[in-house]
């Protein structure tokens, strides 16, 4: 029912943004007339952003400087399946760059949440991207897609990369990233990856729990089931699959910062009002990636919530794979970075580091934590401080172990 009132609400966002497109058009060239006028416009391009959108945004990157020469990039599809493709970013350099496995994380949004995380690595790296489906589009006939589905993805995609692979997690994936390279360790796997970084993920939600953690641990299971499980409606190509909807997710995620994501539509009003377009842009690109959301797969979601929430399954090392157990200590070969924000409030200070006490196969030259002050969540992997102080302790941590 709930994906049924979304659907008709999308329906009246629609017209709206088709209201305000008219009302832009009517408006735009009388901006010259003065203030009033250009509030008017404002506020026609302010409808004409009403809604979400469950279509992907593009990367963009056409191009990066590598040495000092611009070099096209083309995105290339090298593995895919109903659920996620593994992209790669093809760059026509004869350099040999250290190959690495981005993994996005299934958690609302795109896998083009990353692009500036993705732009700041390539001009040194050959990089892959895990870039997740939306649940809704994938037709019930092709199957479940849970926790150990995710994991399965990464041995897959690390396969077709092939040997010297490094890995980078990002949030919430840098779960299934530790599983998937403790399952490849017992396996003797020769793509298991060389690194794996884990940056501001959920590695132990005991350590210092942030009200994330606190909503996932005052419910039972089922609670999560019955109030934000929905059904695709028939409209869609999935169609009678169980999801958990991105809108739900995001809608959460404002929630939490309700005051800001206020401010944030005030201030672009008064940009666009203003003539102020780079900082309107610059709003506008934002919130373009925020409010296009990706459906998530019900079984991957309970499962997760489950495992890494509930029963902090990988935190005491009791996590298994396609029924058998993982055992963490298995990986010796894989080198081990964590990277947390000082006031990260979705991923507290801690629970990343986590990981280190898990991997105890590890020698200590192979492990570095990194801590980035000032940062928030988003800080991590995003940003001036992403590119300026924490990118350069990841790309020296790689091609040491490159």
């Amino acid at each position: 029912m709930i994906y049924h009132a979304f659907d008709l609400q999308t329906d009246i966002a629609a017209q709206t943004r088709a209201w305000g497109r008219l009302l832009n058009d009517v408006w735009s060239p009388w901006r010259a007339w003065g203030q009033p006028i250009t509030w008017m416009s404002a506020g026609a391009r302010m409808m004409m952003r009403t809604g979400l959108t469950f279509a992907r945004p593009a990367y963009g990157i056409d191009a990066v400087k590598v040495g000092n020469r611009s070099v096209p990039v083309v995105e290339e599809p090298v593995a895919v399946t109903p659920f996620g493709t593994l992209l790669h970013f093809r760059k026509d350099i004869h350099t040999d760059q250290p190959k690495v496995l981005m993994v996005a994380p299934m958690s609302g949004h795109f896998a083009t949440l990353l692009r500036a995380t993705v732009r700041t690595m390539l001009p040194d790296h050959d990089v892959y991207i895990t870039d997740w489906h939306n649940a809704r589009d994938v037709p019930l006939s092709e199957g479940r897609f849970g926790f150990d589905d995710y994991v399965g993805h990464l041995v897959h995609f690390l396969q077709t990369i092939g040997e010297g692979a490094h890995m980078v997690a990002v949030c919430q994936p840098a779960v299934q990233a530790l599983v998937a390279a403790a399952v490849m360790a017992q396996t003797k796997d020769a793509a298991a990856p060389r690194s794996m970084t884990l940056m501001a993920g959920p590695v132990d939600c005991r350590v210092n729990p942030t009200g994330v953690n606190e909503l996932a641990t005052s419910k039972p299971i089922e609670w999560f089931e019955q109030n934000l499980i929905a059904t695709v409606p028939a409209r869609h190509k999935g169609a009678g699959r169980k999801v958990y909807p991105g809108f739900v997710q995001v809608s959460a995620f404002m929630a939490m910062n309700a005051k800001r994501h206020i401010q944030g539509h005030t201030d672009l009003f008064w940009h666009m009002a203003n003539g102020e377009h780079a900082q309107a842009e610059a709003i506008e690109t934002f919130y373009d990636e925020y409010f296009a959301v990706l459906d998530l797969a019900a079984d991957f979601y309970l499962e997760t919530v489950k495992t890494v929430f509930q029963d902090h399954a990988l935190a005491r090392n009791a996590v298994r794979y396609r029924g058998d157990p993982i055992d963490l200590g298995a990986i010796r070969r894989t080198a081990l970075m964590t990277v947390e924000g000082e006031r990260d409030d979705i991923c507290a200070v801690g629970q990343t580091m986590a990981a280190h006490e898990l991997c105890t196969g590890l020698a200590p030259y192979m492990r570095t934590h990194y801590l980035q002050a000032g940062v928030g969540h988003y800080g991590v992997f995003a940003g001036r401080r992403w590119e300026t102080q924490i990118y350069p302790q990841v790309r020296n941590f790689i091609q040491s172990h490159n």
